[in-house]
């Protein structure tokens, strides 16, 4: 059927779109509707906060397509969780489609793509691991593999003839990374269409070319933040990017551009390059890496404001004998595939190595504020000693890199913080709005910011309570006054409780000690998968779930099941975190509050999402439990409670047991 020679407008698809799909309109939605549209015809960026239930993928998916289709080109969606990637994939998009095809005259294409590493790779599938001396593979073929990695491994053979598109996340149950590695490689390590030997089979290459012919494409926020920081175009042409979830970008986007190295790392290098550069150059790099190690060893894992002589000799011998085998190793010979998959692993990762080393050296400018990055050592329990450099902020990347190119809508339900757009639109490198932040005139891109609502009646429907009358949090986990007030929470709710733990030593600490007190079941993140325990949770009505970081904001569970949302403590980033301290430093360094902008935006912005589990449907009712008094009796206690849905607040405990003991008896 030929496409129509004018889209219908923004209003008639999205009435149509909801009339197909058994809805009913709702304000908000038609108002982010109309923005988004808005914001892709005049080019000026918008920021929307759009509640739970508000229908958001809606609002800016009906938008999307249109645009698309009238302008002949590709939008972009970018999430931050694979859950809303396979929504928008497996459910929303088809049916949006099908709703809108007799309208638009033709069915608009939708693809996702994610990083390279995502896809099986069937030539190394095919070659086995680059390594000597591995036996996986050899344990795969066996017919009975007798260690779990290789069982892992004899399933990805076996799934490898099964899968049509060789996505890691379409195998169920899943398989270690350290199984997933080999058989998968990065874009570094990829041999490339022309001279891999079945690159016309290769599943990474067949999700870019089905992105290539989509009018929407579904990405995450690292695939973004790579394609937009590297010299290598990863995504279709595209004018238009969404950003959903977006609360979550800055995160994203600073994992992206953060590098690591360690001394194995150095090791792993000088080995892959040893069988192909001259001894000497390999065993140079081992030497440095050697080095490495010991200058490691002795160092503070901590962060790092200044760079001793011993450290920068060190991480200068790394560089400079990585910087010789990258140059030994980029002389094309002819070599046969196998030999040349050999050779680009070696490449990536001594490339790793050289870049790595080399930003860790040039991160310690003569003045404070011409720094742009930051170094800390951290201590891991299996690979011990990690060096990390991440940027500073990310705002100029994101200012120059993405807005300034193409236009961009970033929504979310938490984008207001402290009753403002300012807070994560100066981390996303626009411009504060409010008049006492008059933009700069290197920022001065145009947006706007658009709350639309929520379908939920707050005040009605919902109780902040803070424990006033409770001793400030410590360092030494939960006090027995917070205990005890916790157990007559969830005795006055039934059980029915989600707890939103600052640490997971706090979350395993509640639930021991509760489950002794307590006749209701307490299950404890870490006893199973998180998926798992959010499912049981959600069905035994007095079941409950505690946890820590991943539950703040990754559960869903309407209905009667969830009237209760506990919270330990403000999740301010720890004192001692090398990233956010530095930030908070760069920040009064500037004249500006280092607290208020950076940690107390930090745990708003966890608040206001940990509060944002209560109200999953408009029948839902329940209280938000804060455990900290600091939230009414702090200065920035103000900010935060701005950042939180509005609703009834109190302080009274006699009250707010009362009201959950009623809600126990109510139908």
């Amino acid at each position: 059927m030929p496409a129509p020679t004018t889209v219908p407008d923004v209003q008639t698809l999205l009435a149509a779109a909801v009339h197909a799909l058994g809805g009913s309109e709702r304000a908000g939605q038609i108002l982010m509707a109309e923005a988004v549209d808005r914001a892709i015809h005049t080019g000026e960026h918008l920021a929307v906060q759009a509640g739970t239930g508000t229908g958001k993928s809606l609002a800016y998916l009906v938008p999307a397509i249109r645009h698309a289709l009238a302008a002949e080109t590709t939008v972009v969606i970018s999430t931050a969780t694979i859950a809303l990637q396979r929504q928008l994939v497996e459910r929303d998009l088809p049916r949006l489609v099908s709703a809108l095809e007799p309208l638009l005259g033709s069915a608009p294409g939708f693809a996702i793509l994610k990083g390279r590493g995502n896809y099986l790779c069937l030539h190394r599938l095919r070659t086995g691991p680059p390594e000597e001396g591995e036996d996986l593979f050899d344990a795969a073929a066996t017919a009975s593999p007798t260690s779990v990695l290789g069982r892992q491994i004899a399933r990805l053979h076996e799934w490898s003839s099964q899968t049509g598109t060789g996505d890691r996340d379409e195998l169920v149950p899943g398989v270690t990374d350290r199984a997933w590695r080999q058989v998968s490689v990065s874009a570094r390590e990829c041999l490339g269409l022309s001279r891999c030997p079945v690159g016309m089979d290769c599943f990474a290459e067949q999700a870019r070319a089905r992105a290539g012919r989509a009018e929407v494409v579904v990405t995450n926020h690292a695939l973004l933040a790579i394609d937009a920081m590297g010299d290598h175009q990863i995504l279709p042409d595209h004018d238009v990017v969404i950003v959903d979830e977006a609360h979550d970008l800055v995160d994203r986007v600073t994992s992206a551009a953060t590098e690591e190295l360690t001394a194995s790392m150095v090791e792993t290098a000088a080995r892959r390059c040893g069988r192909l550069v001259e001894a000497q150059t390999a065993e140079e790099l081992a030497a440095a890496g050697d080095g490495l190690a010991l200058l490691l060893s002795d160092a503070g894992a901590q962060r790092w404001d200044t760079l001793s002589t011993a450290m920068a000799g060190g991480l200068t011998a790394v560089r400079d004998a990585a910087h010789r085998c990258i140059t030994a190793l980029a002389t094309e010979r002819g070599e046969n595939p196998t030999d040349a998959a050999r050779r680009r692993l070696a490449l990536a990762t001594v490339e790793q190595v050289h870049a790595a080393a080399a930003r860790v050296l040039v991160a310690f400018p003569d003045s404070e504020t011409e720094r742009h990055d930051v170094v800390w050592l951290a201590e891991e329990t299996v690979r011990g000693r990690v060096l990390r450099v991440a940027p500073l902020h990310v705002a100029d990347l994101l200012q120059q890199r993405l807005f300034a190119s193409r236009t961009v809508v970033l929504t979310s339900a938490t984008l207001t913080l402290g009753g403002t757009f300012d807070a994560l639109a100066s981390q996303w490198g626009l411009p504060c709005q409010q008049p006492s932040s008059p933009p700069k005139a290197e920022t001065s891109l145009a947006w706007a910011g658009l709350d639309a609502g929520s379908p939920f009646e707050h005040r009605r429907a919902g109780i902040l309570y803070t424990a006033a009358h409770l001793p400030p949090p410590g360092r030494d986990g939960l006090t027995p006054a917070s205990l005890d007030e916790l157990a007559m929470l969830i005795t006055a709710a039934g059980g029915r409780t989600l707890g939103l733990f600052s640490s997971m030593r706090a979350a395993k600490q509640a639930a021991e000690a509760l489950r002794s007190q307590l006749d209701v079941p307490i299950l404890c993140q870490g006893e199973d998968t998180t998926g798992l325990l959010v499912q049981q949770f959600a069905r035994d009505e007095p079941t409950c779930l505690f946890g820590t970081l991943s539950l703040w904001q990754g559960v869903d569970v309407p209905g009667r099941s969830l009237s209760l949302v506990v919270v330990d403590r403000i999740p301010f980033p720890r004192p001692d975190d090398p990233l956010s301290s530095a930030r908070q430093r760069a920040v009064a360094a500037q004249g500006g509050n280092g607290f208020l902008t950076v940690a107390a935006t930090h745990a708003a912005l966890l608040l206001a999402q940990g509060a944002g589990r209560l109200l999953r449907s408009t029948e839902d009712r329940g209280v938000v439990a804060i455990l900290d008094p600091r939230l009414a009796t702090a200065r920035y206690g103000a900010f935060l409670r701005a950042s939180l849905p509005p609703f009834w607040p109190t302080t009274d405990p006699t009250v707010t047991r009362a009201a959950l003991a009623r809600l126990v008896r109510s139908p």
